[in-house]
């Protein structure tokens, strides 16, 4: 009887080990991914061979005969993921994720278990595998969008578009184990880091199925990150998940920068044009906007998901990539001042951001045109220089309460003037300050 009391005990003590090593994997991966800051989402598929939003038209602008029949004349021939990756790369971005099947059901890739994807193409070729070595090259996280809901899959009891119709046929204990098997695949066979999960508003998903999906996919890779939407614990478009009962490792704000908060890991989604999808001639963000968005993104504490729609060929929008690499050259030399940062102190404003790491505070101003900026200052500690980052040393003044940095009339109505602050401590600890 001692033997198997101590036996036991080996055991007991055993599985808190694991688990505890486990936990620290899985909070080591969640802190790196956030270091990372800035990734490339894409949504991509049959139907950008209509210009129009994927998923969302299904049955509104294109009929549902049409855009379920797309994929029997997508054939995009341009297709270069080295192309793509590269463009990620030099936009200074440092993951990836791309839509494998959104609401509409169409996987991007060869599935075992659907007949409605990339190989019934007349492509076939399966591009994540593409994109995935090509990530790898440049060393970029790959990681994989998944819609929960598929409002063709005849299992599935909604339809298109938003779930507006009840299909005779739906069974949830008939479709939960298709979308388990498909993730596997994603998992197993192409070592997604990142699934990314969608569509568990609608009704027949509920709070249990989205514990035990994302037990299940941790019991099959404990590393894979999984944002808040794999249960119904999303608070809107504000992406913050409303209560710890629910599962997700990070929450995602959508088209909308998210609510300062630099103790819980968030991304925002945002497009580059208006349309998720390709659309032709779509209204696309100037560098201004898409430069103060990661900035004030970063500032708040989290990251920024950038989506772009390749066109039907394949290629991304020359002018998209204009615009990315744009970015990346101002990455290029201020990248210091977003990646493995924290945000704050400062809570972000219209005018500026701020981001820290070490004994540094980064000071963005958006187009500023005055001849000094005064914030609070930044705790007790002695400020020890402030310049331009990777330029000239700047004139300024502290007081207990404040601190003042002077602008030379040079320097002033750039689309962003990044000020570095030299401080003797580290800044980390710094309490959150917040500007009237």
């Amino acid at each position: 009887m001692k033997r198997i009391l101590v036996l036991f005990s080996l055991l007991i003590l055993f599985s808190q080990t694991h688990s505890s090593e486990n936990s620290a994997k899985k909070d080591k991966t969640l802190s790196e991914f956030m270091d990372l800051k800035f990734g490339m989402f894409v949504h991509w598929g049959p139907v950008s061979l209509r210009g129009t939003e994927i998923g969302w038209s299904r049955g509104r602008e294109v009929t549902v005969e049409d855009y379920d029949n797309l994929y029997q004349e997508f054939n995009p021939v341009l297709f270069d993921a080295d192309e793509w990756i590269k463009t990620l790369k030099d936009a200074g971005m440092k993951y990836f994720v791309i839509t494998t099947r959104h609401h509409d059901g169409f996987s991007i890739w060869p599935s075992d278990f659907s007949d409605y994807d990339i190989s019934a193409t007349p492509y076939k070729k399966d591009v994540l595998t593409e994109l995935k070595k090509a990530c790898d090259k440049y060393e970029i996280m790959f990681g994989t969008y998944y819609s929960i809901c598929d409002w063709k899959h005849p299992d599935y009891p909604l339809g298109s578009p938003g779930g507006k119709t009840q299909k005779e046929s739906g069974d949830m204990e008939k479709y939960i184990p298709f979308i388990k098997a498909q993730t596997k695949e994603l998992i197993e066979k192409y070592n997604t880091r990142i699934l990314w999960f969608d569509g568990e508003w609608e009704k027949p998903w509920t709070h249990e199925m989205g514990l035990d999906f994302y037990h299940y996919l941790k019991g099959l890779d404990n590393t894979v990150l999984i944002n808040n939407r794999v249960d119904k614990g999303r608070k809107g478009m504000e992406g913050v998940t409303i209560s710890d009962e629910y599962a997700g490792d990070y929450a995602t704000p959508e088209q909308r920068i998210g609510a300062y908060d630099v103790e819980n890991p968030w991304e925002s989604c945002i497009t580059i044009c208006n349309q998720w999808a390709w659309k032709p001639n779509d209204q696309m963000k100037s560098f201004d906007e898409c430069i103060q968005t990661l900035i004030k993104t970063v500032g708040g504490g989290g990251n920024l998901l950038f989506n772009i729609g390749p066109m039907p060929d394949g290629r991304i929008e020359q002018r998209q990539k204009d615009r990315l690499k744009e970015m990346g050259d101002w990455l290029k030399v201020y990248g210091e001042s977003i990646y493995e940062t924290k945000g704050g102190p400062y809570k972000p404003t219209e005018k500026f951001a701020s981001t820290r790491k070490g004994n540094k505070i980064y000071l963005h101003l958006f187009n500023w045109d005055a001849s000094s900026v005064t914030v609070p200052a930044p705790g007790t500690d002695k400020i020890k220089s402030c310049g331009i980052l990777k330029g000239e040393g700047l004139d300024f003044s502290q007081t207990a309460n404040s601190l003042t940095v002077y602008i030379p009339a040079s320097l002033k109505n750039q689309s962003v003037l990044t000020i570095e602050i030299g401080l003797v401590n580290n800044v980390l600890t710094i309490d959150t300050i917040e500007i009237n």
